[in-house]
């Protein structure tokens, strides 16, 4: 990776003697003692077709990590293959900006722009090769999706089961529709079941997400054994992150919520151990847009499974606490973060190709809150999707409008520079906090919503999802009046001054401080004796005066985004006053140079 190596799996022997036993443990304890012998020797047998070189890198991150969420196509040009033009406008743009680009599902898809997977081995021709691919990867490092909790409807594997093949007999769940379901988490207001007719009769088959999205049976050995193949074949081809798509659904049993059950933990902690044993530079990441606690449950022990997981409360409680003006509800949450272990952190984030999630603030903020943000959305153009629950109420799960649209009403009379600071607080704080940031393309380009797509694809994310013309895109980069230019070199100016400083460690300390309730304030140091940063963020529209009492040998501070140096006062306190929305991140002791010069 690009980063430091903070997180490592240890060479000493003893523990790599020890994988081949943690993976027997998991399969006898996903299929019993009398089959793990077995199995063990059908993995072995898998893990042996690959030939990985010797790591010299074993998966850390630092301050310099920063990734890029996007389509395969997010930028497009007149004949040439849409990977081939995101690896130039990426090399000529993002260079030194950002240190891993996640190419969001770029394999032969059905539907749900690419979350329908037909064929998990091969590059959608529409986009490119896997030389395109890998051309990306050659200037960063490479995020892949697994979308392994379901496969497409059109995939050569449903296709055979629908032909009642004995070899896919049971890669996917046929139940009774008149099952009690009632205790199944629903992630959507859809069918949970959906009649396909076979040779035999017809056949309900599970079905979470979508009738075009069926979802796989892991408790036949045989589907979780073609998975691991597939995650070694994606790091065959350039993957250091593997992100887990939807993987909370992964294991079904009738009676329970069917959610962030004991064997779905049990199937990432065997990818993790095969991975440390063969890929130790990969790393896990958990995609749950669930509540906080069982969406860091994934984390395990710290040691055991994802060393990322999504930190999906952090949109919700940032629009929130700039709507209010109000940073309370936010730092008593941030203060609360902690990791497992030094292997781990957060995957921080505000924006992406979904929506943004509900559910994992539910018990963080009051019901009213969250009715608050429903109707500032839809006040501000944006759409509600909708899930269904046990008592056959619905509710909502998730908020679908582009970020920026979601703090700036698109009809207010408003300056531009007042909206775009206000956009550039929301991303300075989560710029700041313990973690990698995850930035989504249309976030760092300026973008705003698209309910024209809306309109094309009846889809509510896809007011999200625009496709951007290379050419068009750069004459607004080019021109510093644009909204694109004004928010990429704000932008660019936050990520240098981040990878410039260790402060900013994503597995180094964070202590949040109370003051003004309008400011949110977040002390970051490394793990080591570097110099600390302190963070400020005003949330309001108005002026806010600040003033700490900090345990620092504090004289004098730098704002490493603009070179300002502020005194302190005797004592080792400080005092500053913020404009709206102003961001100051202060260092000591000064700083050498302007970083946003």
């Amino acid at each position: 990776m690009h980063g430091s190596g903070h997180w490592h799996t240890s060479d000493d022997g003893l523990e790599h003697r020890h994988l081949g036993g943690f993976i027997r443990q998991h399969l006898s304890s996903l299929y019993g003692a009398a089959r793990a012998d077995a199995l063990y020797d059908r993995l072995y047998s898998i893990i042996a077709g690959y030939h990985f070189p010797p790591s010299t890198s074993v998966g850390g991150v630092s301050q310099r990590d920063a990734i890029l969420i996007t389509y395969g196509d997010q930028v497009r040009a007149p004949n040439e293959p849409p990977l081939r033009t995101l690896a130039g406008f990426t090399q000529r743009h993002l260079d030194g900006l950002i240190s891993t680009i996640h190419i969001l599902p770029f394999y032969p898809s059905s539907s749900d722009d690419g979350f329908s997977v037909i064929d998990y081995y091969a590059v959608d021709s529409a986009l490119g090769t896997w030389d395109d691919v890998q051309r990306i990867g050659a200037h960063v490092d490479l995020m892949f999706d697994a979308v392994i909790n379901h496969t497409s409807a059109c995939s050569d594997w449903f296709q055979r089961y629908l032909k009642d093949d004995p070899a896919y007999r049971d890669w996917f769940i046929a139940v009774d529709p008149a099952t009690d379901f009632s205790r199944v988490v629903r992630p959507r207001a859809l069918p949970l079941l959906t009649r396909f007719d076979m040779p035999g009769g017809p056949k309900h088959v599970w079905t979470t997400f979508s009738d075009d999205q069926i979802d796989l049976n892991y408790a036949n050995p045989d589907v979780l054994l073609k998975i691991i193949d597939l995650l070694l074949f994606y790091v065959s081809r350039g993957a250091r992150f593997l992100r887990l798509d939807a993987i909370a659904y992964l294991w079904k049993e009738i009676g329970t919520p069917c959610t962030h059950l004991p064997q779905t933990h049990h199937v990432i902690q065997l990818f993790r151990a095969v991975l440390d044993r063969v890929a130790p530079h990969v790393a896990l990441i958990t995609e749950t847009n669930v509540p906080h606690a069982d969406n860091i449950a994934y984390f395990g022990d710290g040691f055991n499974e994802a060393q990322l997981v999504y930190n999906f409360a952090l949109p919700p409680l940032v629009l929130y606490s700039i709507h209010t003006a109000d940073a309370r509800a936010l730092s008593r949450w941030a203060a609360s973060l902690s990791l497992p272990s030094d292997r781990t952190t957060f995957l921080n984030f505000l924006a992406s190709h979904d929506g943004i999630g509900l559910n994992p603030v539910r018990d963080i903020l009051p019901d009213g809150a969250i009715e608050m943000l429903v109707d500032r959305a839809q006040a501000h153009g944006g759409l509600v999707s909708m899930k269904s629950n046990a008592d056959g109420t619905r509710s909502p799960y998730e908020l679908n409008i582009n970020y920026f649209d979601a703090l700036n009403d698109p009809n207010a009379h408003e300056p531009i520079e007042m909206q775009v600071d206000r956009f550039m607080a929301a991303q300075a704080i989560m710029l700041a906090l313990v973690g990698v940031p995850g930035i989504y393309a249309h976030s760092l380009l300026g973008s705003r919503g698209w309910p024209g797509g809306v309109t094309q694809t009846g889809r509510y994310r896809t007011i999200n999802r625009q496709k951007l013309d290379r050419a068009q895109l750069e004459r607004e980069l080019s021109d510093p009046d644009s909204l694109r230019s004004r928010v990429f070199s704000r932008y660019a100016r936050l990520l240098r001054a981040r990878a410039a400083h260790p402060a900013f460690d994503p597995i180094g300390h964070q202590r949040v401080l109370e003051g003004n309730t309008s400011v949110f304030a977040v002390l970051r140091r490394a793990r080591d004796d570097s110099p600390a940063v302190l963070c400020l963020h005003n949330v309001s529209t108005q002026p806010q005066p600040c003033e700490f009492e900090l345990n620092l040998p504090l004289r004098a501070a730098t704002d490493v985004l603009t070179g300002q140096v502020l005194s302190a006062h005797p004592g080792r306190r400080l005092a500053v006053r913020l404009a709206p929305y102003q961001v100051m991140w202060l260092s000591n002791p000064p700083a050498g140079r302007n970083l946003g010069a």
